[in-house]
């Protein structure tokens, strides 16, 4: 999940260092250093040839580098459209937890199928990587109802149905390119469906809904102390070469909160848990948040993009607010299960 800055307004420098005649902002994600449809290094990347046009697998999915600075907007983000768009999505996922659990797997179908679409349309139109978008969408969804149905070992028989499926899908077309293709669809498999079969599994649990909460609360308050500590007190960078406005401090501030959050969480709502258990969990999900998302940064420097897509206005895409989930659900489903069981 991206914080909107780790770190006081200032030009970052070297890898991602703004053009000379950018006005000064607020440093976030890696995106936010560098003008509209930039790369990594701040220079105009050259442009893309249209993606091939191979029935039945992932095309280009519109222009990528929305979303950059504007007039009343602070980093390049709509903060009312951001807030309110926030808001909309908690309600939405409270509500789905506690009325009904497969109502919440299904949003957790849903956002897998869209991530899925995301990644692939970009990946055909930065990179000309043909992924065979349908059956992954639709394998991608069927992993994570296996997980929740049948636990850890249905997710990985349907991930290797999943991919069985998809390197077959692909044979039906050229063979030009066919090992990237085929490599891009087994990472894009597992990044996406297959780390957020690890909510469902936490959602199977009997007091799974409360799991889940906690996992998501501890997420957004590593992102909001990231930002409130890094935007006051940021100075050393975390990675400037991978995201320039993550600073340690930020960091820290990341982990403070994550902590004293999780010991509340433990001590208040997971059964047969204990306050330091929390501490330990909120320690785990910051760590895990902040390289996911500097994975993600990693990705969208490589295809020279800001943002993943723009479904969500003020956020970016579904995998914008995915990158911290996916690779810590899996550390926190690890952590519950030592912790208090498979409930």
């Amino acid at each position: 999940m991206n914080e909107p800055s780790w770190r006081p307004p200032q030009p970052a420098a070297g890898y991602g260092e703004p053009p000379a005649n950018a006005r000064p902002h607020a440093a976030g994600h890696e995106g936010e250093s560098r003008g509209h449809g930039r790369d990594g290094a701040g220079t105009p990347p050259a442009s893309a040839a249209p993606a091939a046009s191979t029935p039945g697998v992932a095309a280009g999915g519109g222009p990528q580098g929305q979303g950059g600075s504007g007039g009343g907007k602070r980093a390049g983000r709509d903060l009312r459209a951001a807030v309110g768009v926030g808001l909309a999505l908690g309600a939405v996922i409270i509500a789905s937890l506690f009325i009904y659990k497969p109502v919440f797997l299904g949003v957790i179908a849903v956002a897998v199928m869209v991530g899925v679409w995301e990644l692939c349309s970009r990946l055909a139109e930065r990179k000309q990587i043909q992924v065979p978008m349908v059956p992954l969408a639709i394998g991608g969804a069927a992993i994570v109802v296996a997980g929740y149905l049948r636990g850890a070992a249905g997710a990985w028989v349907a991930l290797g149905l999943t991919v069985l499926v998809v390197l077959l899908w692909r044979m039906a077309f050229s063979p030009e390119t066919y090992l990237r293709d085929a490599t891009a669809s087994v990472f894009a498999a597992f990044y996406v469906p297959f780390l957020a079969t690890f909510v469902a599994l936490m959602l199977a649990a009997d007091d799974g809904a409360w799991r889940v909460l906690t996992f998501l609360v501890l997420v957004v308050l590593s992102d909001t102390g990231a930002y409130a500590v890094g935007w006051r007190l940021g100075r050393r960078k975390l990675a400037p070469r991978i995201s320039p406005g993550k600073t340690l401090e930020g960091l820290a501030g990341a982990i403070s909160f994550a902590m004293v959050g999780g010991a509340l969480c433990f001590a208040f709502l997971i059964e047969d848990a204990v306050w330091w258990q929390g501490l330990l969990m909120g320690l785990a999900v910051a760590i895990c948040a902040t390289l996911g998302d500097l994975g993600e940064s990693m990705i969208k420097r490589d295809l020279g993009i800001k943002d993943m897509g723009t479904l969500l206005p003020g956020h970016g895409g579904i995998m914008d607010r995915l990158d911290s989930l996916l690779p810590t659900a899996p550390v926190a489903w690890l952590l519950y299960l030592a912790f208090t069981g498979a409930g």
